[in-house]
């Protein structure tokens, strides 16, 4: 789906300025739309009392995005010990962060509970007994098997190395209250990029049975469960958006029936990343080579694997791009049937296949749509090439860096250490 109406009016008639000032190549994302987005994801779910959102910080690791998030009251969804760090740093503490790992150290476990822990969420039975101390608050992940409630993108539960299966979970629950655990969460993520809410809809209904079924064996209550996230956004000019208010009028209703049956209702958290960000972010690079081999193609200064790999690793993703001439006007006119590359040394560096565009002329610029969530993230240095600069556009039209453009000194920087040698 296109950049927004506004993301356009506020961006493309400034980018001959901002690339003259910043350079090329460069995310940037926008702090309004963000914002927007976030505080009607409150209004939404503001009749689910208790309800929370916690930022999956893995669809963008910048500190400047998750101040943003911090400022709507949002927490902190973390996987990794550096993510965990980057929330404290922020000042994130306790029960703003929830922590989700898998495979996870005794290291790791160590960490979690330093500088006032987080909320734990326990990926496997066998956990349980390595966690020291334990904690009073505790969440388990859990994995329906057979039980489908989600979508193709995310893999068959089945095979999945996530969560408890259904035999264990009640277990799960027995042992951590043995190990002094007082308060409890349930955890589950069984979409991905999924576009119909009956899938995340679903999910409520079947946690809420999974709760009701821990209650009546052992005869604890929930203080929440999370639904994760996997929201999907429109990447295509046709696709039809996720319907959260249909997600946040149903879900209350279910929640509404637990209650009246079970005689509490637990407060419901979600883990959007793509939701939140996806559509506020694009990618900016230069023009620098047209070529015509077997098929024509339009060279860009940034690579894929840099910048954004999801178009040459999944083959059905797809984002949008707009070309604009050295003034910043979007390119009219015939169109052409082209590669968009990169320089990378992989034939897979490919911003776009076949796509039909208007004749890009070298010095135009390309904004590839929809790069607010996982395009920087998973970037990487395969092949030696540098991973570009993020911008942000603050509500008041600055434009301010919030994370530097690798230089060769960082790529390089592994290789400046003490020799040691084990004879």
């Amino acid at each position: 789906m296109p950049m927004s109406e506004e993301f356009q009016g506020r961006l493309l008639n400034r980018l001959p300025e901002i690339t003259s000032y910043f350079g090329t190549p460069f995310h940037i994302f926008d702090e309004k739309g963000i914002l927007e987005t976030g505080e009607g994801l409150k209004a939404l779910f503001k009749t689910v009392e208790g309800f929370q959102e916690y930022y999956a910080v893995k669809a963008l690791p910048t500190p400047a995005i998750l101040q943003i998030m911090q400022k709507m009251g949002f927490g902190m969804d973390c996987s990794s010990p550096s993510e965990l760090i980057m929330a404290r740093q922020l000042g994130f503490r306790g029960e703003d962060i929830m922590f989700s790992s898998n495979n996870t150290s005794e290291a790791l476990f160590k960490l979690s509970a330093e500088d006032g822990g987080c909320i734990l969420n326990i990926d496997d039975l066998s956990m349980v007994e390595r966690i020291n101390p334990f904690p009073k608050l505790i969440c388990f992940r859990y994995n329906p098997g057979e039980r489908r409630t989600g979508n193709a993108i995310i893999g068959i539960p089945v095979e999945a190395k996530y969560g408890l299966r259904h035999d264990q979970i009640v277990e799960g629950y027995r042992r951590a209250k043995d190990r002094g655990a007082q308060r409890f969460g349930l955890h589950t993520m069984v979409i991905s990029n999924e576009r119909n809410y009956q899938y995340m809809l679903e999910t409520v209904r079947m946690l809420l049975e999974i709760m009701e079924m821990v209650n009546q064996a052992l005869g604890i209550q929930f203080d929440f469960f999370n639904i994760s996230g996997g929201a999907g956004i429109p990447y295509r000019p046709d696709d039809k958006p996720f319907d959260m208010p249909a997600l946040a009028r149903e879900s209350a209703g279910l929640i509404k029936q637990f209650s009246l049956k079970q005689g509490y209702a637990p407060r419901l958290f979600m883990e959007s990343g793509r939701y939140m960000t996806g559509p506020h972010g694009v990618l900016v690079a230069r023009v620098i080579n047209r070529m015509s081999k077997y098929r024509e193609y339009v060279g860009v200064d940034t690579s894929t694997w840099a910048a954004n790999v999801r178009p040459a690793i999944y083959e059905s993703a797809y984002h949008q791009i707009t070309i604009l001439d050295p003034a910043g006007r979007p390119r009219q006119g015939a169109q052409e049937v082209v590669d968009v590359v990169g320089p990378l040394c992989e034939n897979n560096d490919k911003f776009a296949r076949q796509r039909s565009l208007p004749r890009a002329e070298i010095g135009d610029l390309m904004v590839q749509h929809d790069t607010g969530a996982h395009s920087p993230a998973m970037g990487s240095n395969y092949n030696g090439w540098l991973r570009p600069q993020q911008l942000l556009l603050r509500k008041d039209g600055s434009v301010e860096l919030i994370r530097r453009a690798e230089t060769l000194d960082d790529l390089f920087a592994t290789l400046k250490y003490e020799v040691k040698v084990l004879k």
